[in-house]
């Protein structure tokens, strides 16, 4: 018996998603369709052929190319906003003006102004919920090392490094994310908003400032157009399309200050050349012992000053998947403010993560094109 049939008081939910056909957009489609009392009512995206076929597998009411149409049915009252970082402004800005909840993809905004003007508009009504997807917050290997690092475990954390490696094929065509008209600024605030809403939940404090090195170091690639990231992964070798370089960074190395004084390291990387799996992906080092953090093999391991190895925790490798995120953290992260919870009072990312990672982002991007340290004050914000 479905949720709603066993309990009429519980609200049911009528989801619109912007960007539905896309890499991030087909994936949450179908996490939404194993939960109980949603309903994918209203769809859109850009091109016609992917969009009828699933509009066709959600059994969706409305199938559209214009957003607008989306977040305006009135069965709709939870918009999913999965589109291009550029085209996020104006749709959440609709989505609060229409009093509907908000799940929106980070990058929330093209910039730290954006996303402070997103965020305000969601919180002028006290009762909306808005949710942002930084799922690395519960990977079983993080969710051990947070433990770890609040229960004192190697005492003042003076030092972190961070690794993100997202590797991509090597004959990879463009995409959207290639597209500085398009994309916030590329790898870095891609995976960078997630490694360091990483950082920041665990040491439970901000970054001061930044300093960046960042460049494009994949060679030209292939330019079809109008694919999507998953048509974009099939080996292009062969095509006769016009090569080109991305136009926006696909490596960077932060070095970062934070507020209490810890020093980090972060690299982050899309580019073909650095790969999962050969060091951890994230260390802390602290005044009584270093935890590095493996997800890929599925290990936490502890090191004390005098050098000895200790493993303290082995977790399902690969740490990547979760499971339906949706079932278990956004639904009812929406029930409950559905129910009258304030969305401050959930350990949830929202909005003001975001706004937080878009800030540090922007910082890094800026850092980059100055070659100096920029802090983080200096990213103005609506």
């Amino acid at each position: 018996m479905a949720e709603t049939e066993a309990n009429p008081d519980v609200a049911r939910i009528g989801v619109g998603v912007l960007g539905a056909t896309g890499f991030i957009g087909t994936p949450y489609r179908a996490e939404l369709r194993e939960c109980p009392g949603v309903r994918i009512v209203a769809l859109c995206a850009r091109r016609p052929d992917l969009l009828n076929a699933a509009a066709e597998e959600d059994g969706a009411a409305l199938a559209t190319t214009d957003w607008r149409e989306v977040v305006d049915h009135p069965a709709v009252n939870y918009v999913m906003v999965a589109t291009p970082d550029a085209l996020h402004r104006e749709a959440v800005l609709a989505t609060a003006a229409a009093g509907k909840h908000l799940f929106c993809e980070k990058p929330v905004g093209k910039d730290a102004r954006e996303a402070g003007e997103m965020l305000s508009a969601m919180t002028s009504d006290q009762g909306l919920a808005h949710f942002v997807p930084f799922w690395t917050r519960w990977s079983p290997a993080f969710v051990r090392a947070r433990d770890l690092v609040k229960n004192g475990c190697i005492g003042d954390i003076k030092v972190v490094i961070y690794r993100w490696f997202n590797p991509r094929p090597a004959l990879m065509a463009l995409t959207w994310r290639d597209d500085p008209a398009l994309s916030s600024g590329g790898t870095i605030p891609d995976v960078g908003s997630h490694a360091y809403d990483t950082l920041r939940w665990i040491l439970g404090e901000d970054a001061r400032r930044v300093l960046t090195h960042a460049e494009t170091i994949t060679p030209a690639k292939a330019d079809l157009g109008n694919v999507n990231l998953t048509e974009a992964l099939e080996p292009h070798a062969d095509t006769d399309a016009h090569l080109r370089k991305g136009g926006t960074a696909d490596y960077a190395n932060i070095s970062i200050e934070f507020e209490s004084g810890i020093h980090g390291s972060m690299v982050l990387s899309h580019a073909t050349y650095l790969r999962r799996g050969l060091a951890p992906e994230l260390e802390f080092h602290g005044s009584e012992g270093s935890i590095a953090v493996d997800r890929v093999h599925g290990r936490v391991n502890l090191v004390r000053p005098g050098g000895h190895l200790e493993e303290v925790a082995e977790v399902p490798a690969g740490g990547f998947d979760l499971g339906n995120r949706f079932a278990q953290w956004v639904i009812p992260g929406l029930r409950a403010v559905l129910a009258g919870a304030r969305q401050e009072s959930l350990d949830l990312p929202n909005l003001r993560d975001g706004l937080s990672a878009q800030r540090f982002t922007d910082a890094a991007l800026e850092s980059a094109r100055r070659s100096t340290w920029v802090a983080l004050e200096e990213i103005a914000v609506c």
